[in-house]
């Protein structure tokens, strides 16, 4: 029996019309399925607790927080949520600290020169130190309708990008090219078909879409909703991913965070692209 899924956004580059929410170029999702309270991403601040703030919705009672991948604009807001469960100890007022799930790469640091580091302000150490931990680049099963899926193979040729400046810094020392191995997303298998949930989708949202209908069983998907890491593409990767998403049918798109209006504007004649904001909230 499939179960139901909301998410609000608490935190995105846009904001909605007569909603005076606080926008960020970052991403942060609240979801709830299944007496689970999940946070999908902390943003690059505290707006996302901000905005939560302002919805009426508490954070002290999450039950686990996933990230998509270690960018400060996804991590940042660790911070925030750090101080906001120590103030709660402090205070001794009812919280509970959560799980935090990620791939074994999230926290290695990420150069991107001139910028030393463009990834977790927060050490994996540090983490660890704050809450339970569960790295890992195989799927993570959270409900039974929905999982974190790990790592992504890479299959599309035409989402295979260069890493240019990019390069991490492994545990030994060593540096190599980074090609966002921990980047990640979740997968909600609904009544209508899976719910594809991502942060920037630099696997690329084909290679995301195809793994999670492989690890869930279920061929059908029926709204992707997160960004998809198309800011300027190349002809070749902007058509490739259009002529894919066609053939899902998809119910919906919800492109935001890292995609560009050129390209929504693109991918809409392949989909129902519809708008995202913080404050949004949308069920499955």
């Amino acid at each position: 029996m499939n179960l139901r899924l909301s998410l609000t956004v608490l935190a995105d580059n846009n904001t909605l019309i007569d909603r005076y929410f606080t926008g960020e170029p970052g991403l942060s999702f609240l979801l709830e399925t299944a007496g689970k309270k999940i946070l999908f991403d902390t943003g690059y601040s505290g707006v996302f607790l901000a905005n939560a703030e302002k919805m009426g919705i508490s954070l002290r009672d999450l039950d686990c927080v996933i990230l998509s991948h270690g960018h400060l604009d996804h991590t940042g807001g660790l911070v925030t949520l750090v101080w906001h469960l120590t103030e709660a100890k402090i205070e001794s007022m009812t919280h509970r600290v959560p799980e935090l799930i990620a791939h074994t790469r999230c926290f290695y640091p990420k150069e991107k020169l001139p910028l030393q580091n463009i990834g977790s302000i927060l050490s994996e150490e540090e983490v660890r130190r704050q809450f339970p931990v569960k790295l890992s680049d195989k799927p993570v099963w959270i409900t039974d309708d929905r999982v974190f899926l790990g790592e992504i193979p890479r299959k599309f040729p035409f989402e295979q990008t260069d890493p240019g400046k990019r390069r991490i810094i492994l545990p030994d020392g060593r540096t190599e090219p980074d090609l966002l191995l921990d980047d990640s997303a979740l997968a909600f298998r609904s009544g209508a078909g899976l719910v594809i949930i991502t942060g920037c989708s630099h696997a690329g949202i084909c290679n995301i879409t195809e793994y999670a209908k492989e690890v869930c069983g279920e061929q059908r998907v029926a709204d992707v909703i997160g960004g998809l890491h198309l800011l300027s593409p190349d002809p070749q990767r902007l058509d490739g991913t259009g002529n894919y998403l066609r053939k899902l049918h998809l119910n919906a798109l919800h492109s935001c965070h890292c995609t560009s209006l050129a390209a929504k504007i693109a991918l809409a004649k392949d989909c129902p692209v519809q708008e995202v904001g913080a404050g949004m909230k949308i069920e499955w």
